[in-house]
C-alpha cells in the first residue's frame, strides 16, 4: 500500500515562535523517521505529508493514498485531533486510530468522563470550572487534582496540582485559566498506583497489550505523572512492567481499560491511564487514541517493548488492524461534487 504520513513537527513549530510547553504533544523528526523506516519494513510505501495544512494541498492537488498513518495532533480548538481524521473522511480515505467524533471526545476531559460513567465505568466525580465563581457551593471532598480540560502530554499539572484547601483551590483554577485559555478539569485525588494500560485492535478485536505501572522516583514531581515528569522521565519516572496473572490489581485495572476502550469504540491502538483511589478500586483518568509512538520515549512502544514486541512489529498491528477499512466503503465520486465547466 502506498501510505501518507501526517504528523505535526514539533521543530517546525518551535521555529514559529512557539515554546517547548506547547509544542509538547507534537513530534520530533526522530519519531517521524522511526514511522517511516517500520511502514517500509512491513511491506509498505510510506510517503511523508505533515501537518493538516499541508494534507489539504495536497489532496487539492489531486494526491491520494490507500491509507494514511496519522499521528498529527492539530494545534488549535479541542477538537485539533480530529481535524486530520476529518478531512480524510471528506475525501474517503481510511486512515490509522480513530474517527473524528472519538478524537474530539477523549480530548475533552468532562464529556469523556460522563460516558464512562454512563457506561458504569469508574472515573472521579469531577467539576469542570469556567470561572472561579464555579467553585461556589464545590461538593467535592478535598484533596482534589485541578488540570486544563483539553491537554495532553501533562501540560498544566505540575506539583501544585493536588489541592487540600478552597484557597488553594481557586489560586490554582485562576492560574490555569489564564494560562491555557480552557476550562479546568476539578476531580477528586486518588492516592493509589497509577497505570498505563496499552491496546491494541478494535471492536471485540481489541486487546490488552501490556501494563506498565508509573513509579516516581527521588526528585520527581509529587502526586502526578506531570508534565515535567514526563519531559524528563529517564531521571525521574521508573516505567515498570506489571501482569495481570500474578496482581489482582492489575487485572481489574486492564479489564477496566479494555471496557472503556471498546465502549467508546476506539480504533487500533492507544492507551489508557488509571489510578487507584482510597478503597482500592482503579479509576480511568485518561485515554489517549492517539498516543506517541517514539520507539523510546512514548509509553506505548515501551509497554510493547516491556512485553517482547519489537516497534516494527507494534506498527504492523497498528496498520493490519486499520487495514480492514481499506476498501470497505465504496470510491468517492469526486466528479458529480466537482462544479460544471462554464466554457462552452
Amino acid at each position: 500500500m502506498r501510505v501518507g504520513l501526517t504528523y505535526d513537527l514539533r521543530d517546525d513549530y518551535l521555529a514559529m515562535g512557539y515554546s517547548e510547553e506547547e509544542t509538547a504533544e507534537f513530534d520530533r523528526i526522530s519519531t517521524v523517521e522511526a514511522l517511516e523506516t517500520a511502514v517500509e519494513q512491513c511491506g509498505h510505501r510510506p510517503e511523508r505529508i505533515g501537518h493538516a495544512r499541508e494534507l489539504m494541498r495536497r489532496l487539492v492537488a489531486g494526491d491520494r493514498w490507500d491509507l494514511v498513518f496519522n499521528i498529527a495532533e492539530g494545534l488549535r480548538g479541542i477538537g485539533r485531533e480530529a481535524q486530520v481524521p476529518a478531512i480524510l473522511d471528506v475525501y474517503g480515505i481510511p486512515y490509522t486510530f480513530s474517527d473524528p467524533l472519538v478524537m474530539a471526545l477523549t480530548l475533552h476531559k468532562g464529556m469523556t468522563k460522563r460516558a464512562l460513567r454512563d457506561g458504569g465505568l469508574p472515573t472521579p466525580e469531577f467539576v469542570e470550572v469556567r470561572d472561579p465563581r464555579d467553585l461556589e457551593g464545590l461538593n467535592l471532598a478535598y484533596p482534589l487534582f485541578a488540570k486544563p480540560l483539553a491537554e495532553g502530554t501533562g501540560k498544566g499539572i505540575d506539583g501544585n496540582s493536588v489541592i487540600t484547601d478552597p484557597a488553594q483551590l481557586e489560586e490554582r483554577c485562576r492560574d490555569l485559566l489564564d494560562r491555557f485559555h480552557q476550562p479546568v478539569l476539578v476531580e477528586t485525588y486518588l492516592p493509589g498506583r497509577e497505570f498505563t494500560v496499552g491496546i491494541l485492535g478494535t471492536g471485540p478485536r481489541a486487546e490488552v497489550l501490556g501494563t506498565l505501572e508509573i513509579i516516581l522516583l527521588q526528585g520527581a514531581e509529587g502526586g502526578a505523572y506531570s508534565y515535567t515528569n514526563k519531559e524528563f522521565c529517564e531521571e525521574l519516572v521508573e516505567y515498570r512492567p506489571v501482569r495481570s496473572d500474578n496482581d489482582p490489581l492489575v487485572r481489574q485495572a486492564e479489564e477496566t481499560a479494555l471496557a472503556a476502550w471498546r465502549l467508546l469504540e476506539c480504533r487500533d491502538g492507544g492507551r489508557l491511564d488509571l489510578r487507584v483511589d482510597a478503597h482500592g478500586v482503579p479509576h480511568l483518568i485518561e485515554l489517549n487514541p492517539l498516543a506517541g509512538l517514539h520507539p523510546e520515549h512514548s509509553d506505548l512502544p515501551m509497554i510493547a517493548t516491556a512485553v517482547g514486541l519489537p516497534y516494527v512489529d507494534l506498527i504492523r498491528r497498528i496498520l493490519d488492524s486499520a487495514a480492514t477499512r481499506v476498501g470497505a466503503e465504496p470510491p468517492l465520486r469526486e466528479d458529480i461534487c466537482r462544479e460544471p465547466d462554464p466554457r462552452p
